[in-house]
């Protein structure tokens, strides 16, 4: 039975300092959440990083912290080889979880911990942020009232720039840590998820062209951090052959006949994180683009199109519920954390863990694993899979 966190002080511990681990930190201080721990490959890397980011306690494992009774809830920013054992660790030791995605290296793995949290009766989290842009919140709400009509196509894509170079290099590239799959399950895996959370549909089944235009990159002999864009010299890299997409393009039916096509690059020259969708219906069109994430495109065909910019006052409630600032004032990715945080420690602190979560959980996370497992089978067999 889950500790009653209704009335007392919630701590958190986070696991791993990369890009990520900061950005969960942020987003759990902007909600006056306490983060207590930090835990990290090693003692030393630990304190170091706990003292920078103003953490009071720095563990050099993750068992360490699991083993300190004052932590209630661990946040994993960990690479995704490791996210399965630190989550499966952190349930068993009664700790509520929230992970970022992917949820675990393959759907044998996600089940095993969707079937732990239920029986542990744990809050457990998948960190799909992006769902809580407040403009995405309002699409869904629309397409979900039927104010669109009946959903016909989705499209729309996910493209960086950041793995261009053959000199660019991160372990996401390599499959022993990041997976088989990279761009389709690094960043298309939160289109998919955007997708069928605004519509409410299922994807049937899936169709993949996956290309490699890099086969061999320049890996650097010396530590390196994400997207620091560091210039070395040649003697610095060392050939590394790569077998892991630079690019998708997936065909999509969903369920009640929709089709979406998703476009994915991480080779896009100019396109730092540029997430992009357009759903079509019956009655009238949506269209998104994180570069502006404020603002939502609504097309019509019977009367002028409407630019919708993001202002509390003019948003459906599910919408405002997200939304922390008057109109005018900008939220971005960042706020995605905050608003993703704010969901979860509210029903943490509320206790009822019958009741339905509003924020993503390992089940989202294993639905898209299985949509990951799909199109790569796709991909390597050249036909349309049907998802599982």
């Amino acid at each position: 039975m889950p500790a009653d966190l209704t009335t007392k002080e919630i701590k958190v511990g986070i696991a791993g300092t990369g890009f990520i681990g900061p950005a969960h930190l942020e987003g759990l201080r902007r909600n006056n959440v306490k983060v207590i721990g930090l835990a990290e490959n090693g003692e030393e890397l630990a304190r170091s990083k706990a003292h920078d980011l103003g953490i009071e306690r720095a563990y050099g494992s993750l068992e360490a912290m699991l083993n300190d009774a004052d932590i209630d809830v661990v946040h994993l920013a960990t690479p995704n080889n490791l996210h399965f054992p630190h989550a499966k660790a952190a349930l068993l030791a009664g700790k509520h979880v929230v992970c970022e995605k992917p949820l675990a290296m393959n759907t044998k793995e996600s089940a095993e911990l969707v079937k732990i949290a239920k029986e542990t009766g744990l809050v457990n989290a998948i960190n799909f942020n992006l769902r809580f842009y407040p403009i995405s919140q309002h699409a869904r709400a629309m397409v979900q009232s039927g104010q669109i009509g009946k959903v016909y196509t989705m499209y729309g894509s996910y493209l960086q720039d950041w793995l261009l170079l053959e000199t660019d290099w991160n372990w996401r590239l390599e499959p022993d840590l990041g997976g088989t799959l990279r761009a389709v399950a690094d960043i298309g895996s939160h289109w998919l998820d955007l997708m069928t959370f605004i519509s409410g549909l299922r994807i049937e089944s899936v169709m993949a062209d996956f290309k490699t235009f890099l086969p061999v990159r320049k890996k650097p002999t010396k530590p390196v951090e994400t997207y620091t864009g560091k210039l070395l010299t040649p003697e610095d890299y060392e050939d590394k052959p790569i077998n892991t997409e630079d690019y998708a393009s997936v065909l999509l039916r969903f369920e009640d006949g929709a089709r979406g096509v998703l476009t994915v690059s991480q080779v896009s020259a100019g396109r730092k994180n540029r997430l992009s969708y357009e759903i079509d219906g019956s009655k009238s069109s949506l269209a998104f683009v994180s570069e502006r994430p404020n603002e939502l495109w609504i097309g019509h065909r019977d009367r002028p199109n409407e630019h919708l910019l993001k202002d509390p006052s003019l948003l459906l409630p599910e919408a405002r519920a997200v939304s922390a600032y008057p109109g005018g004032h900008n939220e971005g990715f960042p706020d995605t954390f905050k608003q993703l945080s704010a969901k979860v420690y509210q029903y943490i602190r509320k206790g009822d863990f019958s009741a339905a979560p509003d924020f993503p959980t390992f089940a989202d996370g294993h639905y898209e694993l299985q949509l990951c497992e799909a199109i790569e089978k796709s991909a390597k067999e050249g036909r349309w899979i049907r998802v599982e």
